[in-house]
């Protein structure tokens, strides 16, 4: 089973914490079965976090068999860091695990030199000093996440949980970790500035829109029309346009972009369809469409996103 060790150190952000633990904590294989274990560890057996204090179950050796670590954000990033974790994160990466780091945690993945030379993001109010105190490296305060590999940093608070189901879709793939969000309750969906092969967390719903999203869903290789949408949910095509915007945030054509392109990333991981198939499937009326799209969205190529993902699939 896959290892996690979540870092808790005084002044941890509590809801980074969590998140680490919940989103790692609700991805089970079909059968069921837990696909991680996640063990949160600290120099010491309580920690200090802004609102009260956390019983630490396990020390920083824990550290040592971690396949994957995780850097939740901490209050005061000007913090000095245990040299013992910091020597514990440099062996960790010399031994291949997987570190990655939400919102200022970036400070602690930093103070190691793991960043060094890298892209790197954390909370677009710390990017700055961020860049000021460590000036090698590159940092992106633009993006919800980037993925070096072996290292990863997210931005601040739901960016954390992007991050997380975005390491769970590169263990285990799309379903496992479209399950995991929807156990998760996870947020709406994330678009604009998206960094390099990130995931797209499924389309988000609402009571009122349910049945029409479902059947959008359901249809993408259609070709939908507003009016279409309006009259399916017995609205005006106005009224439609408006409760679409407050109830999920997006109008519903680029709703309906980015459910094509989730469905597009799913078909590219689980199926060998050409791109051109995978095009047609997910609504797109051309493959060069549907790859200009794809690139804009997800930062990458069809090919490219398939190579990554699609666990060894030949790709067009």
């Amino acid at each position: 089973m896959h290892s996690i060790a979540v870092v808790a150190l005084d002044q941890v952000v509590v809801f980074d914490l969590s998140i680490a633990c919940e989103t790692f904590g609700h991805a089970f294989a079909s059968d069921g079965a837990p696909l991680y274990e996640v063990k949160v560890c600290g120099v010491r057996k309580r920690v200090r976090s802004a609102y009260f204090s956390l019983e630490v179950p396990f020390a920083f050796p824990a550290l040592d068999a971690a396949d994957t670590i995780i850097l939740p954000g901490i209050s005061d990033p000007h913090s000095r860091f245990p040299a013992s974790l910091l020597d514990g994160l440099r062996a960790a990466h010399r031994r291949g695990a997987r570190i990655a780091s939400i919102c200022s945690g970036a400070f602690v993945l930093a103070a190691s030199g793991l960043l060094d030379g890298r892209r790197a993001t954390t909370h677009w109010r710390a990017a700055a000093e961020l860049q000021r105190r460590h000036p090698a490296i590159d940092v992106d305060p633009k993006v919800l996440f980037v993925d070096e590999g072996t290292i990863l940093t997210s931005a601040g608070a739901s960016a954390g949980m992007d991050l997380c189901f975005h390491m769970i879709r590169r263990d285990h793939g799309s379903r496992i970790a479209a399950d995991a969000a929807r156990l998760a309750v996870a947020a709406p969906e994330r678009h604009g500035g998206q960094a390099q092969f990130i995931a797209l967390p499924p389309p988000v719903s609402s009571d009122n829109l349910a049945p029409v999203l479902e059947w959008m869903q359901k249809n993408l290789a259609r070709q939908f029309a507003v009016s279409s949408m309006a009259r399916r949910a017995r609205m005006s095509e106005r009224t439609f346009c408006r409760r679409f915007r407050e109830q999920t945030g997006t109008t519903p054509l680029q709703w309906l972009l980015m459910a094509r392109i989730r469905h597009a990333q799913a078909l590219l991981e689980t199926t060998e369809l050409g791109i051109e198939a995978v095009a047609s499937a997910a609504g797109f009326e051309t493959a060069l469409n549907f790859r200009r799209h794809f690139r804009r969205i997800s930062g990458t190529s069809p090919r490219d996103y398939r190579q990554t993902f699609g666990g060894g699939r030949s790709a067009d």
